[in-house]
């Protein structure tokens, strides 16, 4: 299939319309939820996503199974030029470094094919979690982003901007 990339231990491919349950479901369990919600339907959310033209939807894939996805949209204004990504994965494989080999493996194809410099990602301030995650992939905080996103509770959540110079990816 083209447009497959190859990390250490994850494959990303471009997701299809085949694979909105296995991600909504995905986005149904709690601790993915907590973290990127969607509505009351998840299955209209993750279609929306794929549909989203300036975004970019990868699938990943850990031994032959779909295990979440990966995304990235970039700002294309040359004076600022750089990429943005959001990963969610199923908490069934969290801790085992997939989320950082599939941060890995997209920053790199963005290195070579697209011609990015700079990557950054927003997670929030409170999830520890991805923050350890993409600080081992080489990505440094830059400052928190206060009241940054409204939570299911309705109140306003500080979020944490980090980045990524392709000089600092490493192999």
């Amino acid at each position: 299939m083209t447009g497959m990339l190859r990390g250490r231990a994850v494959t990303l491919r471009p997701a299809t319309a085949k694979d909105v349950p296995a991600l909504a479901e995905i986005r149904a369990d709690p601790q993915v939820r907590r973290w990127w919600r969607g509505g009351d339907d998840l299955v209209a959310a993750v279609e929306a996503d794929l549909a989203d033209d300036d975004t970019t939807v990868y699938v990943v894939e850990h031994d032959g199974r779909v295990v979440g996805a990966i995304q990235w949209y970039a700002e294309d204004d040359p004076d600022y030029r750089h990429a943005s990504l959001d990963v969610f994965l199923d908490p069934a494989v969290h801790g085992r470094g997939l989320g950082g080999d599939a941060v890995r493996t997209l920053a790199r194809h963005l290195v070579d094919a697209h011609g990015h410099h700079r990557f950054t990602i927003d997670p929030a301030a409170a999830n520890t979690a991805a923050i350890r995650a993409y600080a081992k992939v080489g990505f440094r905080p830059v400052g928190i982003l206060r009241r940054y996103e409204r939570g299911e509770d309705g109140r306003w959540h500080d979020g944490l901007l980090m980045d990524l110079l392709a000089d600092d990816l490493p192999d």
